[in-house]
């Protein structure tokens, strides 16, 4: 099933919350929150949300024009220790070279109840932080004093803002349960935003339109060889406005589960995006409205399109890069490598250069931003067609709608006869269409030299192989020993490769025993660990004695060992949320059992071959024993890398009876 057409899951609305006219204030913190000690609703809870209301307002002045005031107060109750995370706050905020923006936390308490009194412990200045980012953004921080189970922490931050493209995202839902969640916007007719609301609920939603009027001071431009002494006065403002309130309440915890990319894609929230400025007397401003618009905007950004036409500075590299190459797959490979091993990844995200392409390649080191659009104009260089794509990472969620910021990450893309071959420069164990894995985020846009855009299939559609080839054989007293040749492909070569790259040798097999039931290992060797074009392959001898059970005098022993899954990943009776593997996967086992002298089999598992609807995947479970030798064939298929929820029953049947399949016992007899 195509990603785009998964995109469609996000809007559906499953249920609606009612809400009331209680109100909540800062302040009014009460005995009965302080005493309460597990959630009513959810008593795993660490922590809750019991209020928070947010205003987006607009103000005006002579100077500054309108400029928009997003004031948000939040109240909550800190259940279990793990719950301390939740008394402190970081709120970000723009420090670009024009329409900053500055932001002010207020109202910050932490309150306990000391002997059956309520205790107030106010922020003090050294609980408070600000951080730059980047060139663009900072971050206020705070944490919280005095926090212990039971407290209640509440806070206030005012932003103040003359970037309009957006409003801030509410966000009704999170990890720990929200009681009550209210979001209000005061529109001036001059702006006119288009809301994008998505999630599984449907929050309470009124709107109404008020006439209002702003007073403000008003001091004459004084005429040139005029005093500039000159009284102000005081004007009116008077317009139209439009206000918005969205309410939920008693929302449950967002709880992760099994092969969810990223929980807050399937959140409730509410975003809005500036498409019409209309003021009096002058002509309407259409901003990005669609795709094309949002693409064009970006490409022509001083930090993004600009910086593919630089090329004077890598030219002459470039040419002994390349020397003696024929094929374009040949010239990619190569480009790739070297602009990963020449410009090192210093983790920010991005589609803007942060100090431009120039200077990261000097620097050897760069954004996301800066190292993939300097790879797209090497490889435009050359004669390709390759052109960057706009991304946006799972932790950044899905890009559902048409705005600027819908994205945070850019990759290149050359376009072959078979295809899109697919890019990132960033990741060093990255290769052509094998990007890391915070890329496989559904959809892309390629943005093309004219500005158009095409949407892009970030998903994988190669089959990721992890091939085990096991021999052992057991004792009378039920030891096994053997050897074994593990070889991971594409997808899980490179989650392999990260995951050993900085771990010593023996720290991994120290791991690797202790997490196989306690295994002895011996002989180990592993090849192709940095051939990232070869499968990475590991080889070992092994002996345990934890394998097996001897009762009765017969032996009872799973014949995948350690390779055996335990359990189904996947607990919940009904699923809203796709499944999302990240890659279409083969898991392929060829086992060999030789069994001790003066036994027989007496029971083995008979085979299995399960298939899902719409070729989805497969498990396929084959045994045969003959004298004294046992031998075995496993395949676990995934053939999407997207499930959607409609499948979910079907996948937990079929991983049911695959779990109790591969746990099935071997029984050996005496002869």
């Amino acid at each position: 099933m195509k990603c785009s057409q998964l995109l469609i899951i996000l809007f559906f609305t499953l249920f609606f919350f009612k809400g009331n006219a209680q109100e909540f204030k800062l302040g009014k913190v009460s005995v009965e929150e302080l005493q309460e000690k597990n959630h009513p609703t959810d008593s795993t809870a660490v922590a809750a949300i019991l209020f928070e209301k947010g205003v987006v307002d607009f103000e005006y002045s002579q100077n500054d024009g309108f400029v928009m005031i997003t004031e948000v107060t939040t109240r909550i109750k800190i259940y279990k220790k793990e719950g301390y995370d939740w008394a402190n706050k970081a709120v970000r905020y723009y420090i670009g070279s024009n329409a900053k923006e500055t932001v002010f936390i207020s109202d910050a308490i932490t309150y306990n109840l000391i002997n059956g009194k309520i205790e107030k412990t106010k922020l003090k200045s050294d609980g408070e932080f600000d951080e730059k980012v980047n060139k663009y953004w900072g971050r206020k921080k705070i944490t919280m004093p005095n926090v212990k189970v039971g407290s209640v922490v509440e806070f206030k931050y005012r932003m103040r803002s003359s970037r309009f493209s957006e409003l801030t995202e509410w966000s009704f839902q999170s990890s720990i349960p929200v009681n009550f969640s209210e979001f209000k916007t005061f529109i001036p007719e001059y702006f006119v935003y288009n809301p994008n609301l998505k999630g599984f609920i449907s929050p309470k939603i009124t709107t109404e339109k008020h006439n209002k009027i702003i007073s403000y001071s008003y001091r004459p431009e004084a005429e040139p060889g005029e005093s500039t002494t000159s009284s102000s006065s005081q004007e009116k403002l008077e317009f139209s406005e439009t206000r918005t309130a969205y309410l939920a309440e008693n929302l449950p915890a967002m709880k992760e589960e099994a092969y969810v990319n990223n929980i807050a894609n399937y959140s409730t929230s509410i975003s809005h995006e500036l498409s019409v400025v209309r003021f009096p007397n002058q002509p309407y401003k259409t901003l990005s409205t669609d795709w094309a618009s949002v693409t064009k905007t970006i490409y022509d950004y001083d930090d993004f399109g600009p910086e593919l036409n630089k090329t004077g500075y890598f030219e002459e590299d470039l040419k002994l890069v390349i020397a003696g190459l024929n094929t374009p797959e040949e010239k990619i490979t190569a480009i790739l490598n070297y602009v990963k091993t020449t410009v090192k990844w210093n983790d920010y995200y991005g589609y803007s250069c942060n100090d431009g392409v120039k200077k990261a390649y000097k620097d050897k080191t760069g954004n996301v931003a800066e190292i993939n659009l300097m790879l797209t104009a090497m490889l435009r260089h050359i004669g390709l067609t390759a052109n960057p794509v706009l991304v946006s990472t799972r932790s950044n969620g899905i890009a559902l709608f048409p705005n600027r910021t819908a994205f945070n990450y850019v990759i290149a893309a050359v376009e072959m006869a078979n295809g899109l071959v697919l890019l990132d420069a960033s990741d060093r164990f990255s290769t052509p269409n094998v990007l890391p894995l915070r890329a496989l985020n559904w959809v892309g846009r390629l943005i093309r030299k004219d500005g158009t855009s095409i949407e892009v299939d970030l998903m994988p559609k190669a089959s990721s192989n992890d091939v085990v080839v096991m021999n052992y054989e057991i004792d009378a007293n039920g030891k096994v020993s053997g050897d074994l040749k593990r070889q991971r492909t594409d997808y899980n070569a490179m989650i392999f490769r990260e995951k050993v790259v900085d771990v010593k040798e023996d720290i991994y097999l120290e791991k690797l025993e202790n997490e196989n039931n306690k295994i002895e290992i011996n002989e180990y060797s592993r090849t192709s660990e940095k051939d990232l074009k070869a499968p990475i392959v590991e080889m070992f001898s092994y002996s345990g004695s934890n394998f097996s059970e001897i009762i009765a005098g017969s032996i009872y022993i799973n014949p995948m060992l350690f390779f055996a899954v335990e359990q189904n990943p996947f607990k919940q009776e009904n699923r809203e949320y796709p499944i999302d593997y990240g890659f279409p996967f083969i898991d392929r086992y060829s086992i060999a059992i030789k069994i001790p002298a003066g036994y027989k089999v007496e029971t083995i598992p008979t085979p299995l071959l399960l298939n899902m609807q719409d070729n989805l995947g497969s498990f396929k479970f084959m045994i045969n024993a003959s004298g004294n030798l046992i031998q075995l064939v496993i395949a676990h298929q995934i053939n999407t890398p997207i499930i959607t929820p409609e499948y979910y029953p079907m996948l937990k049947e079929f991983y049911q009876k695959m779990i109790e399949k591969q746990n099935e016992k071997i029984v050996l007899i005496k002869v």
